[in-house]
């Protein structure tokens, strides 16, 4: 096994490399680089197919089960926020700041530290798959879900996500809706028309106060905002469409079709979802690799937040080192403890299990 020290300082420098490259999602093709040639380096062998990066345990065998480990090295754009050179990785009281170095860049270099501890090792009961994806901030098609059929068969994954070390066991997963009330134009100086402003007000308002039936245990109520609105062209003219948006977080207690279906049969707009690929996820709290954290003195949860776990397709435990809070903030950073900490306990709990 490889000694936890010196990988803990390769996953330091990789993911200072990895910082000091732009990587927005889509135009990540150079932290995919990097990624493949540091596993090159040391003699992995790696697979690739667009900008998403993948390796397998020295010796994987068809006739096991497979654990697969997933983090993502595309970011968002800066915040407008910024104070310091987002892609200069800089180290200040024992704080790593940098685009992306929280959000996931921690958590994808202390799960490569953890695959490389493992990599060597026969008569392992899993084999190993190491995937590092493309496309996650904006849940791309050709991200994570772009690659499932190539790695092969999987039986439940870890995703690497900032979550202070404890396991969420759940996520929400999401749907945005396109609504459109239809009314009958006319002149507003008259008693013409039909105002679709009117009539989306009471869909809204459904919106705002209905209360699904099932709660799920562990992520709570559905929850549905409305957040954008158009209707009218001028002043003078009763408006015959009021378009509106619904950011709707689904959970484990209705499939997004069922939820979908729901809310079709309690409004008059037209509703369409533009996708209902994001799924709601978890793992069973009886698991093994969840017990595993358990016994390690880790909290569960649910997450309100998504990630790749709602496109993988088995069992998934969130679980990373960072904090979810600091995503996307401006200045963004990670303690270079919180590393340290991520892949110590990744070990720990694959240890038990493995």
């Amino acid at each position: 096994m490889k000694d936890k020290d010196s990988l803990f300082q390769d996953s330091l420098a990789l993911l200072k490399q990895l910082i000091a490259v732009s990587s927005l999602s889509r135009e990540e093709m150079l932290t995919a680089d990097l990624i493949e040639a540091f596993f090159k380096e040391r003699y992995v062998k790696t697979f690739r197919k667009g900008n998403n990066v993948w390796v397998y345990n020295a010796h994987y065998a068809s006739n096991k089960p497979t654990i697969l480990l997933n983090s993502h090295h595309d970011t968002v754009k800066a915040n407008p926020g910024y104070t310091r050179d987002p892609l200069v990785p800089t180290v200040e009281e024992g704080k790593l700041y940098g685009l992306g170095s929280n959000d996931a860049g921690g958590c994808l270099v202390s799960l490569i530290a953890t695959f490389l501890y493992f990599y060597e090792e026969k008569d392992l009961k899993y084999n190993f798959c190491l995937v590092a994806s493309a496309e996650e901030e904006i849940s791309g098609r050709n991200g994570i879900e772009s690659v499932l059929e190539d790695i092969g068969t999987i039986d439940f994954a870890i995703v690497g996500e900032p979550t202070l070390m404890d396991l969420a066991v759940a996520e929400k997963g999401l749907m945005v809706l396109d609504c459109n009330a239809i009314g009958i134009a006319g002149h507003a100086a008259r008693n013409e028309g039909d105002n679709a402003i009117y009539k989306a007000i009471k869909d809204i308002q459904w919106f705002k106060d209905y209360a699904f039936e099932k709660t799920s245990a562990t992520l709570g109520p559905i929850k549905m905002s409305v957040t954008m609105i158009q209707a009218g062209s001028q002043h003078n003219v009763v408006p015959a469409n009021c378009s509106f948006v619904v950011d709707v977080r689904t959970t484990d207690a209705y499939t997004n079709e069922e939820t979908l279906a729901i809310i079709k049969s309690h409004v008059s707009s037209e509703v369409s979802a533009r996708s209902t690929r994001l799924k709601s996820s978890s793992i069973p709290e009886e698991h093994p690799i969840v017990q595993a954290g358990i016994t390690l003195g880790r909290k569960l949860y649910g997450s309100p937040t998504m990630s790749d776990q709602a496109l993988i397709p088995v069992p998934s435990l969130k679980l990373g080192p960072g904090d979810s809070a600091r995503s996307h903030m401006a200045d963004e950073f990670i303690y270079i403890d919180e590393i340290r900490e991520g892949i110590d306990l990744y070990i720990a709990m694959l240890q038990k299990i493995v």
